[in-house]
């Protein structure tokens, strides 16, 4: 096996060099860490944006098999934001200088509801006197949606693949042409045509999936040239089909450590891009996101949903933070950034650098 250091020394990682990588744990994973960081601050910078992140609707038209929101799950109470509700958290979060929000919600493509986004996102826009950058994750939708919202206001989209390994999406998504992965494939495309910045992201220890897949993921995301990902550990929910899986995964402890290591080696194969520290971290571990920001993620997504609801957007179980207010939340990200040595981007919109630089 080759020696880490003369792997990290390397201008290019490799497919193997990747594999070696992911499995690193004590003094070499602080290596990896090390020089992940380091590349942080010479291409980033210190500071970590937020993105104030509003779950706007749990209603969901897909049946993904990893998924607390599934379309089948019954024991979800199903809500829908009023639309001044969403407009509300989106001067919270102009009014506190976060720059950037985030809309996310269950996966629709009716006609209603693509109406609704697009209005809301027109709206959003004129209440902030176009102040505020707007991501919004809201799944796979056809190129001509796309446009809709992106003319609307909408800047920066996240659809994440889940897995580039094309036989692994299969298995933690039903067979049908409603979970298809070249459709998701083509989205991601259309995504880029349309003029976004564009982001992705798998789920790190799914059942099934190997070291090799996720090297695999990581290659995929740098030959996609994504601006942006969001990644985290995978975790079970006991109301899913593949919760009957679970004696096949990693330890919950591995699954973490590896999630980093991803964040790490990505920052390394793809210099200036944004990463987000994930929820699902702080899940696993109450420093997990801090854990995160120091070793290549930028961003973090202060939750600004309403409480009330925070609870039945539940992807995975023991999702943190469900009993806080918006001002809790972006109070305790602030203490969370300084705590990891980083500054908070207060005021800016944080666009991707590798967007900016390759449409010089």
């Amino acid at each position: 096996m080759q020696d880490i250091q003369t792997i990290l020394d390397k201008e290019t990682l490799e497919f193997n060099d990747i594999v070696i990588l992911l499995k690193t744990e004590g003094e070499e994973q602080k290596m990896l860490f090390k020089k992940a960081q380091d590349i942080q601050l010479n291409y980033v910078g210190k500071k970590v944006f937020y993105r104030g992140l509003v779950e706007f609707s749990n209603v969901c038209s897909k049946n993904c098999l990893y998924c607390g929101i599934r379309k089948d799950n019954k024991d979800v109470e199903r809500y829908n934001l009023e639309d001044e509700h969403v407009i509300e958290a989106a001067k919270f979060a102009h009014e506190n200088n976060y720059a950037s929000m985030v809309l996310q919600a269950g996966e629709r493509s009716d006609e209603h509801f693509i109406e609704r986004v697009d209005l809301l996102l027109k709206r959003i826009k004129k209440e902030t006197n176009g102040e505020l950058g707007i991501t919004i994750s809201l799944g796979e939708q056809s190129e001509e949606t796309y446009k809709k919202w992106f003319e609307s206001g909408a800047h920066r989209y996240l659809l994440r693949i889940e897995s580039s390994n094309k036989v692994l999406y299969n298995q933690i998504h039903p067979n049908n042409d409603e979970h298809d992965f070249e459709s998701r494939l083509s989205c991601l495309k259309n995504l880029k045509k349309v003029g976004y910045q564009t982001g992705t992201g798998v789920m790190v220890g799914l059942p099934w999936q190997t070291f090799e897949d996720l090297a695999r993921d990581i290659l995929f995301m740098k030959d996609f040239d994504i601006d942006m990902c969001g990644m985290g550990p995978y975790i079970e929910h006991q109301d899913t089909p593949l919760y009957e899986h679970r004696n096949v995964l990693w330890p919950i402890k591995t699954r973490f450590s590896v999630t980093l290591n991803m964040i790490a080696i990505l920052r390394i194969v793809m210099k200036d891009i944004n990463i987000a520290a994930a929820t699902a971290l702080q899940a696993i571990d109450p420093m997990g996101r801090e854990k995160a920001l120091r070793i290549g993620a930028n961003v973090i997504m202060p939750n600004i949903t309403p409480t009330l609801h925070r609870k039945d957007y539940q992807l995975y179980e023991n999702k943190p933070c469900t009993d806080e207010g918006a001002e809790d939340c972006g109070n305790c990200l602030s203490m969370r950034i300084e705590l990891a040595d980083r500054e908070v981007g207060l005021g800016e919109w944080g666009d991707s650098k590798h967007f900016a630089n390759r449409n010089k």
